[in-house]
């Protein structure tokens, strides 16, 4: 068995897009995949014959057809909160971090065509993968210091908290 370094198999790490959201764009998205998932399930739900009672099944199933699954690791310390989300098969190009004083927002859409011929027959397939995952933060984080890296399939973003400000004509308490 032939044994490969550590270093031939991993990929250098990438930067996707971060920016500082706006509760606009990250609304107008919801809206748009809730509208599509509603539209889905409603055609699920007359393929099986308008039968009552399925309504939670029907909206689960549309909802995997435009949502890809992510897993999402929060840790916190007293600077920072640091997320690990596992976006397999997803390039820095396709994915972007909205960050919001309170809130951090991943998405990401992945296309893909494959094409073959056999003889007089073209086979033609094509694939879109999309992710979005909204959390609310545990502490306010300065949104113009956010870093995101991507490797290997973890895209890790590192958010500064943002450090309570003294005044300086305040008198400070003794403990």
């Amino acid at each position: 068995m032939i044994e490969k370094s550590a270093a031939a198999v991993q990929s250098a790490p990438s930067r996707p897009p971060v920016k500082a959201g706006s509760p606009e764009s990250i609304s107008e998205r919801i809206e748009r995949l809730y509208q599509a998932v509603s539209r889905r399930a409603y055609e699920l739900f007359e393929h099986g014959g308008r039968v009552h009672g399925n309504d939670m099944n029907h909206w689960l199933e549309a909802e995997k057809e435009f949502l890809q699954p992510m897993t999402i690791k929060m840790e916190q310390t007293d600077g920072e909160i640091v997320l690990r989300a596992d976006v397999p098969g997803f390039a820095s190009s396709e994915l972007e971090v909205s960050v919001e004083p309170s809130r951090v927002t991943i998405s990401g859409k992945h296309e893909s065509r494959n094409e073959s011929k056999d003889g007089d027959t073209q086979y033609v397939e094509q694939r879109s993968d999309e992710i979005f995952r909204s959390l609310e933060l545990p502490a306010q984080v300065n949104a113009n210091k956010v870093s995101a890296t991507l490797k290997d399939g973890v895209l890790n973003v590192v958010l500064p908290k943002v450090q309570p400000t003294k005044s300086a004509g305040s008198p400070s308490v003794p403990a």
